[in-house]
């Protein structure tokens, strides 16, 4: 079955050919015609992966689907929700927005120790995070969305060169010792929030012999 990924994103495409298997054709925007911004301005992950399906489905009539995708980390307030690819600024590198999220963690666990000191009430500082991921297909017309997580924790240094993002500072709780980017890929792909919401997508499809 051909698909068309709402995404510019050739690793993100990749991963997502590999999690879904030989019965699917994964097509990036760019080979189905696309090759405009895809634009993402909703206010959730959900908001975000419809607005981008649709736009790929507007222009190409082709089944498709997209992911909205970020990290949330609770001593941040959720952040960078949302706003995960641009964290570090415009230019959407890795490098910036994993050393702004670790310069951000810091001062927000130096002013939770100030106000401890203080013995001003204060939530306990916590790096525990999880990426989230919204996923929505449009089929023969049809919108169906499939959500996934992965809950772990930050590391205060990055390690490891596989993987993408902020990977090299993510430690799943399934692997509590390496951080994601220090997994192999396939293992990665079997924990991950984008591999959950895209294995719930294929099931969906195969139960429908699609």
């Amino acid at each position: 079955m051909k698909l068309v990924f709402a995404s510019a994103n050739l690793h993100k495409v990749r991963e997502a050919s590999e999690i879904l298997g030989g019965d699917f054709e994964v097509l990036s925007a760019a080979e189905a015609g696309v090759t405009e911004d895809i634009p993402e301005t909703g206010d959730s992950f959900r908001a975000n992966s419809l607005q981008k399906a649709k736009f790929i489905h507007e222009r190409t009539g082709m089944d498709c689907f997209a992911d909205d995708s970020g990290l949330e980390v609770e001593i941040l307030g959720g952040q960078p929700g949302i706003y995960t690819a641009r964290y570090g600024g415009p230019a959407r590198r890795a490098e910036d927005n994993i050393a702004k999220l670790l310069r951000e963690m810091s001062r927000r666990e130096f002013e939770a120790s100030i106000m401890r000191e203080f013995e001003i009430r204060t939530p306990h500082a916590t790096r525990r995070a999880r990426f989230r991921t919204s996923v929505t297909l449009i089929l023969n017309g049809e919108t169906i969305f499939f959500d996934g997580t992965m809950e772990g924790r930050i590391a205060r240094i990055p390690s490891g060169t596989g993987g993408f993002g902020y990977d090299p500072v993510f430690i799943a709780d399934a692997y509590p010792d390496v951080t994601v980017a220090q997994l192999p890929e396939d293992t990665k792909n079997a924990i991950s929030h984008r591999g959950n919401a895209l294995r719930a997508m294929a099931k969906y499809l195969k139960e429908r012999n699609l």
